[in-house]
């Protein structure tokens, strides 16, 4: 049995929280789910560990990012800062993000069950803060170089890519990726864009993730599947310093239209989007 509680200090409503953010910035044409730089950055990271975050925390950390105008990705808590012996800006509003804790709870019959209990905590961005250690980065300048990380990184997926039609799709049948040749792209960067885009839709694949996708357009789990691949491709190209652009504007109807009647629409889809993400990429290739 499993089953997701909310429970936090931060806020009543965590998820109708997040989705109202999600909601208003569809609305107002922005995908916060798109990288607010522009640059070869990686994933938002946490100072103190180092480690990528992940799911939902992206979106929420790429939208205050783009909110605020921070140039940096990394952050950090409050406390922390304070162990590195740096601190805080006084006045500095920080930014809340979530993550489940499990919690074991014994049944009078015996029966054991795992709940997932959702919990908030707050951060700052290395611009808030001072006397902290300047953020390692990873980018890779050199152009060449990059591309063939890219492009060794499409290959260790072992997923085939085909370039037979002028169209980009994922056959679930074939098992087979298909893109249009790369001169048909406006840039290298759309390219590798719409590459990781149908990419994550092969995650789901029966013999990987096992997502529902023989659905058409219309569909209840249409627009799921594709809010997926559109948040996963975003965690992918984050992870490599790519600036390409992928078209599905179509969706957003459908999308704000599952929002608005399901306030833990986007945290599933983050969810399935970190597991592509994951299973794509490993930690060992990222940046």
């Amino acid at each position: 049995m499993f089953k997701m509680t909310v429970k936090s200090r931060n806020t009543k409503d965590f998820y109708q929280d997040v989705t109202d953010q999600i909601i208003a910035a569809l609305e107002q044409g922005v995908k916060p789910w798109e990288c607010p730089w522009d640059s070869s950055s990686a994933l938002p990271t946490s100072l103190f560990s180092g480690n990528d975050y992940s799911g939902i925390n992206v979106l929420l950390l790429w939208r205050s990012m783009f909110t605020n105008g921070f140039k940096s990705s990394h952050w950090i808590t409050y406390k922390q800062a304070r162990e590195l012996g740096g601190n805080v800006l006084k006045g500095s509003k920080g930014t809340t993000i979530t993550f489940f804790k499990p919690w074991k709870k014994i049944h009078d019959s015996g029966e054991e069950e795992t709940i997932p209990l959702l919990k908030t905590f707050t951060v700052f961005n290395y611009e808030q803060t001072e006397n902290l250690p300047e953020p390692k980065t990873s980018t890779i300048s050199n152009y060449i170089k990059r591309v063939e990380r890219i492009e060794e990184a499409i290959k260790s997926t072992g997923i085939e890519i085909q370039h037979s039609s002028p169209k980009a799709f994922y056959s679930p049948q074939r098992d087979v990726v298909n893109l249009p040749k790369f001169e048909l792209f406006k840039t290298a960067e759309d390219y590798y864009s719409t590459a990781w885009h149908e990419l994550v839709h092969a995650t789901g694949h029966k013999t990987r993730l096992d997502r529902k996708l023989n659905n058409r357009f219309g569909d209840k789990d249409y627009a799921f599947e594709e809010l997926v691949a559109e948040l996963g491709s975003a965690f992918c190209c984050a992870s490599l310093g790519i600036n390409g652009e992928v078209q599905h504007e179509s969706y957003i109807a459908s999308w704000l239209e599952k929002l608005r009647g399901d306030k833990r629409y986007i945290f599933r889809a983050a969810s399935q989007s970190a597991k592509a993400h994951e299973l794509l990429l490993p930690k060992n290739q990222k940046s």
